[in-house]
């Protein structure tokens, strides 16, 4: 009882609270990238989505590039985590190869493209280009913060 009202009302609120999402750095032999156009907002990511309560990151990674793509996976590592500080959301990104399947859209995706680093970052918003990018260059894990639209600088 002593701890409790020692407590300022800030810290007796409710916790803040996160979603955990994750997403496949998809890499081709030739060093093209696996991108999707979403459905709902029509801006170029990485295929990902929400990470299920009873599933590994692994398999989430697996499943949700599957589900935006009919691209399977390998998932090999993960490479960066990624904070949207406005939202909540913890993003987890694995680098993947590509082991089978049939580029396709999905009710989340209006394309499916294999785009080259300079395409990327053409095409993605700095928010989610850097992910693709810090998954190509090999010395993540990085853990990057964001306010939704720009990097947060450390």
């Amino acid at each position: 009882m002593l701890l409790y009202m020692s407590q300022s009302q800030e810290a007796r609120q409710a916790p803040s609270l996160h979603s955990v999402s994750v997403a496949g750095a998809v890499v081709r032999e030739d060093g093209r990238l696996l991108a999707i156009r979403r459905a709902d907002n029509g801006t170029w990511e990485l295929p990902g989505g929400v990470l299920e309560l009873e599933e590994t990151p692994e398999a989430g990674v697996a499943r949700e590039v599957l589900e935006e793509t009919g691209i399977q996976v390998e998932v090999d590592e993960l490479t960066g985590v990624y904070k949207n500080t406005t939202r909540g959301i913890v993003a987890l990104v694995f680098r993947c190869k590509p082991s089978g399947g049939t580029e396709r859209t999905s009710d989340e995706s209006t394309a499916v493209a294999w785009l080259t680093p300079d395409e990327v970052a053409e095409r993605m918003s700095e928010v989610f280009a850097v992910r693709l990018l810090d998954a190509l260059d090999g010395d993540g894990p990085y853990v990057r913060s964001h306010d939704g639209t720009h990097l947060l600088r450390q």
